[in-house]
């Protein structure tokens, strides 16, 4: 396997683009919509010749959907692979030595596990990747945040990239004093530390600190479920906000999202346009979200959830049968262009269901034939 000697200057262009195009971003270049479609096509068809020519397996299955760089005029056509590849082989043009860390997928006990393999260089991409996005829709202030994070910290799950996007946001914009609570069992399931979280959020509504709260949906379940026991509800201090996201594997317990959400209104007195909800997995390296925490000048409704990813990633919802885009307002399955997978494949067909709504989508669930990668909370609106 042969590193890429381009690779580098076409990140350097990757991460101008995202600088460029990210929504709010005080030096953003003011990209029309045109021109944001133009230079997404034009990364997207170089990373693709890229990763045809120093992916060998991922050139391999081009191959046998007769497809390569010179016969593809448009993204659209990039061949996209499907997620279950990437627990049957490795797929990267990273050679084993210099392969850094290893994301994994969560998964039930005994089931194989997908691996996004990364080095330092592509880290950096997937970290310039999730911080304009995280801060559009979740710290919309700019101001630093008491974060209380309901995982374990990155010294017990090195193989999260759930926990390296929370360990990333908490060191480039959480106050001093944030914390992670959760734990992990010795069958490396995760476990929340109650009284440890408790500490925390009942020192914050003492002292009136807006505080960000951010796990699994499954995490909050855990949480919720002390406090409705002990008959608790907390007020957190205005400006508090949710992230919450998909479950982890060893859940015994599902729950819809409304109900979810709901109850951490009742509980902790978060309003529900406060609480947004992402979509990733560890073969992506950007992330959508459902919401956008409102300020003063911009209020946004928590219904009609619609998920988003940022200009560097683009979604589409094809049909299972034909492999072609649906209509507006129908459902197929989640196909997603993410110029941020550097070092592994930017076009993956994922198994989750979604309906399209503009540019983004409204999540259904996995697909009912799909193996469960651990406990998705998310699965009903």
């Amino acid at each position: 396997m042969t590193t890429s000697p381009i690779l580098p200057d076409y990140i350097a262009r990757l991460r101008d683009f995202i600088r460029r195009s990210a929504p709010d971003a005080p030096d953003a270049g003011g990209l029309s919509p045109e021109e944001v479609e133009k230079v997404f096509n034009s990364l997207a068809l170089e990373l693709f010749a890229l990763q045809f020519a120093y992916n060998q397996r991922y050139r391999r299955f081009c191959d046998s959907q007769r497809v390569s760089p010179q016969t593809t005029p448009h993204w659209t056509q990039i061949p996209a692979l499907p997620v279950v590849a990437f627990r049957e082989m490795e797929l990267t043009s990273l050679p084993a030595a210099k392969r850094t860390t290893i994301f994994l997928s969560s998964g039930t006990t005994g089931q194989k596990r997908s691996q996004h393999f990364h080095d330092a260089e592509s880290l950096v991409v997937y970290e310039s990747s999730l911080l304009p996005w995280f801060k559009r829709h979740v710290l919309t202030n700019g101001s630093r945040l008491h974060m209380l994070v309901l995982t374990p910290p990155p010294a017990l799950a090195p193989n999260s990239s759930l926990v390296h996007m929370f360990e990333t946001v908490r060191r480039e914009l959480g106050s001093a004093d944030s914390l992670f609570v959760g734990n992990t069992e010795a069958d490396g399931s995760w476990r929340l530390e109650i009284k440890r979280a408790m500490l925390f959020l009942n020192e914050a509504t003492e002292t009136k600190w807006p505080v960000a709260l951010f796990g699994t949906a499954f995490n909050f379940v855990h949480l919720l479920d002390f406090l409705a026991r002990g008959n608790m509800t907390l007020r957190l201090p205005e400006g508090s906000r949710v992230l919450e996201t998909g479950g982890y594997k060893g859940c015994s317990r599902f729950m819809p999202k409304a109900e979810l959400h709901a109850l951490i209104t009742r509980h902790l007195g978060i309003p529900d346009t406060h609480v947004v909800a992402e979509y990733g997995m560890s073969e992506l390296s950007s992330q959508a979200y459902d919401a956008k925490v409102p300020t003063a000048k911009c209020q946004v409704p928590g219904a009609g959830r619609v998920f988003r990813f940022p200009p560097w990633a683009q979604v589409q919802i094809v049909s299972p049968e034909t492999g072609g885009q649906v209509d507006e307002g129908e459902s197929g399955l989640i196909r997603v262009f993410d110029l941020a997978n550097v070092r592994s494949v930017m076009a993956i067909q994922t198994d989750d269901l979604g309906i399209r709504d503009g540019n983004g989508f409204q999540l259904i669930g996995r697909a009912e034939r799909a193996e469960p990668r651990g406990c998705s909370l998310m699965s009903r609106t």
